[in-house]
C-alpha cells in the first residue's frame, strides 16, 4: 500500500497545480518554521528568485506575528525596486492565519498587490 502523505504535502500540491509565477506576476512564496518565517518572490518561467526576505535579524514588535509582518513589509520594498508590482500569492500548504496572514498583510501595507 502507498503511504499516505502529511496535510501540508497535500495542501501544497493542490495549490501549486493552480499557482505559478511569471514575469508578469511572480509568486511570493512562504516558508514557515518554528522559530522564523522566510519569503520569496520567484519567477517560475526563468526558474530565477527575484528578491526575498527572512525574518532573521529583524527587530519587531510581537515576536513572531510582529516579525512576520516586518518580513511581508521588507519583501514588498525589496519588490518595488525592483519594478514588481503585482504578486501571485502561494501559502505553501499552511493555514491562512497568524503568521503567514500578518506576511501578506504586510507585503499588502508596502505595496504589493495579490
Amino acid at each position: 500500500m502507498a503511504k499516505q502523505k502529511p496535510g501540508r504535502d497535500r495542501r501544497k500540491r493542490r495549490i501549486r497545480k493552480k499557482v505559478a509565477g511569471t514575469a508578469d506576476r511572480p509568486r511570493l512564496s512562504v516558508f514557515r518554521s518554528s522559530k522564523q518565517i522566510y519569503a520569496q518572490v520567484i519567477d517560475d518561467a526563468a526558474g530565477t528568485t527575484l528578491a526575498s526576505a527572512t525574518s532573521l535579524g529583524v527587530d519587531a514588535e510581537g515576536a513572531k506575528i510582529g516579525s512576520a509582518s516586518a518580513v511581508g513589509e521588507k519583501l514588498a520594498a525589496t519588490c518595488l525596486e525592483k519594478g514588481v508590482k503585482k504578486v501571485v500569492f502561494d501559502r505553501n500548504g499552511y493555514m491562512y492565519h497568524g503568521r503567514v496572514k500578518a506576511l501578506a498583510d504586510g507585503a499588502r501595507k508596502g505595496g504589493l498587490e495579490f
